[in-house]
Protein backbone atom coordinates (compact mmCIF):
# COMPACT_ATOMS: atom_id res chain seq x y z
CA UNK A 1 0.00 0.00 0.00
CA UNK A 2 1.25 3.49 -0.81
CA UNK A 3 1.51 6.25 1.77
CA UNK A 4 -0.98 8.56 0.09
CA UNK A 5 -3.61 5.94 -0.61
CA UNK A 6 -7.07 6.10 0.97
CA UNK A 7 -8.04 3.23 3.28
CA UNK A 8 -11.33 2.47 4.96
CA UNK A 9 -11.56 2.08 8.71
CA UNK A 10 -13.02 -1.36 8.23
CA UNK A 11 -10.10 -2.50 6.07
CA UNK A 12 -7.36 -0.90 8.21
CA UNK A 13 -4.66 -3.18 9.63
CA UNK A 14 -5.09 -4.25 13.27
CA UNK A 15 -1.73 -2.97 14.56
CA UNK A 16 -2.45 0.67 13.63
CA UNK A 17 -5.58 2.41 14.81
CA UNK A 18 -7.74 2.83 17.86
CA UNK A 19 -6.03 0.03 19.87
CA UNK A 20 -2.83 2.04 20.04
CA UNK A 21 -4.70 5.17 21.20
CA UNK A 22 -6.54 3.19 23.86
CA UNK A 23 -3.26 1.86 25.20
CA UNK A 24 -1.75 5.34 25.60
CA UNK A 25 -4.83 6.73 27.33
CA UNK A 26 -5.03 3.65 29.52
CA UNK A 27 -1.30 3.96 30.27
CA UNK A 28 -1.75 7.58 31.34
CA UNK A 29 -4.63 6.62 33.59
CA UNK A 30 -2.58 3.83 35.14
CA UNK A 31 0.37 6.16 35.74
CA UNK A 32 -1.85 8.76 37.38
CA UNK A 33 -3.54 6.09 39.49
CA UNK A 34 -0.13 4.72 40.53
CA UNK A 35 1.00 8.19 41.60
CA UNK A 36 -2.18 8.88 43.56
CA UNK A 37 -2.34 5.61 45.43
CA UNK A 38 1.43 5.33 46.01
CA UNK A 39 1.97 2.13 44.06
CA UNK A 40 5.05 3.54 42.35
CA UNK A 41 6.86 3.44 45.70
CA UNK A 42 6.98 -0.36 45.67
CA UNK A 43 8.48 -0.59 42.18
CA UNK A 44 11.95 -2.13 42.09
CA UNK A 45 13.52 1.03 40.61
CA UNK A 46 12.41 3.12 43.58
CA UNK A 47 13.39 0.47 46.08
CA UNK A 48 16.84 0.09 44.51
CA UNK A 49 17.43 3.84 44.65
CA UNK A 50 15.85 4.51 48.04
CA UNK A 51 19.00 6.11 49.44
CA UNK A 52 19.11 8.56 46.54
CA UNK A 53 15.40 9.36 47.02
CA UNK A 54 15.98 10.13 50.71
CA UNK A 55 18.98 12.28 49.79
CA UNK A 56 16.82 14.29 47.36
CA UNK A 57 14.14 14.74 50.03
CA UNK A 58 16.84 15.91 52.47
CA UNK A 59 18.13 18.43 49.92
CA UNK A 60 14.60 19.73 49.35
CA UNK A 61 14.13 20.20 53.11
CA UNK A 62 17.42 22.10 53.28
CA UNK A 63 16.31 24.29 50.37
CA UNK A 64 13.02 25.16 52.09
CA UNK A 65 14.79 25.83 55.38
CA UNK A 66 17.32 28.06 53.66
CA UNK A 67 14.50 30.04 52.09
CA UNK A 68 12.83 30.65 55.46
CA UNK A 69 16.19 31.53 57.04
CA UNK A 70 16.91 34.05 54.27
CA UNK A 71 13.52 35.70 54.75
CA UNK A 72 14.11 35.92 58.51
CA UNK A 73 17.56 37.46 57.99
CA UNK A 74 16.11 40.00 55.58
CA UNK A 75 13.42 40.90 58.09
CA UNK A 76 16.00 41.28 60.89
CA UNK A 77 18.23 43.48 58.70
CA UNK A 78 15.31 45.76 57.84
CA UNK A 79 14.34 46.04 61.52
CA UNK A 80 17.92 46.86 62.53
CA UNK A 81 18.17 49.47 59.77
CA UNK A 82 14.99 51.16 61.03
CA UNK A 83 16.40 51.22 64.58
CA UNK A 84 19.69 52.71 63.37
CA UNK A 85 17.83 55.35 61.37
CA UNK A 86 15.73 56.25 64.44
CA UNK A 87 18.82 56.50 66.65
CA UNK A 88 20.57 58.67 64.06
CA UNK A 89 17.57 61.00 63.94
CA UNK A 90 17.54 61.21 67.77
CA UNK A 91 21.28 61.98 67.78
CA UNK A 92 20.95 64.76 65.20
CA UNK A 93 18.03 66.25 67.16
CA UNK A 94 19.92 66.15 70.46
CA UNK A 95 23.04 67.62 68.88
CA UNK A 96 21.07 70.51 67.37
CA UNK A 97 19.43 71.20 70.74
CA UNK A 98 22.79 71.23 72.56
CA UNK A 99 24.28 73.57 69.96
CA UNK A 100 21.29 75.89 70.26
CA UNK A 101 21.39 75.92 74.07
CA UNK A 102 25.13 76.43 74.09
CA UNK A 103 25.11 79.68 72.15
CA UNK A 104 26.92 82.52 73.88
CA UNK A 105 24.00 84.91 74.26
CA UNK A 106 21.78 82.19 75.73
CA UNK A 107 24.42 81.27 78.28
CA UNK A 108 24.67 84.91 79.36
CA UNK A 109 20.88 85.07 79.77
CA UNK A 110 20.87 81.89 81.85
CA UNK A 111 23.54 83.08 84.26
CA UNK A 112 21.29 86.03 85.16
CA UNK A 113 23.74 87.92 87.34
CA UNK A 114 25.68 91.13 87.11
CA UNK A 115 28.26 89.53 84.90
CA UNK A 116 28.92 91.28 81.67
CA UNK A 117 30.45 89.89 78.54
CA UNK A 118 33.96 91.14 77.78
CA UNK A 119 34.07 93.22 74.64
CA UNK A 120 37.88 93.15 74.26
CA UNK A 121 39.75 90.30 72.68
CA UNK A 122 41.26 87.75 75.00
CA UNK A 123 45.01 88.00 75.52
CA UNK A 124 47.08 84.85 75.57
CA UNK A 125 50.17 84.67 77.76
CA UNK A 126 52.75 82.16 76.64
CA UNK A 127 55.65 80.97 78.76
CA UNK A 128 58.77 79.70 77.12
CA UNK A 129 60.11 76.48 78.55
CA UNK A 130 63.61 76.65 79.88
CA UNK A 131 65.96 73.89 78.93
CA UNK A 132 67.26 71.93 81.91
CA UNK A 133 70.86 72.66 82.91
CA UNK A 134 73.19 69.75 82.58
Amino acid sequence: MKDNEYTDKDNAPESVGPDKKKRTIKGKKNTLAMLLNGEFLVKSFVLDNLGYVFFLIFLLLILVGKSYYGKQLSKDINQSQREVDQMTADYVEAKAKVEEEGLRYKLVEKVDSNLKENQNATKVIRIKKLLPIK
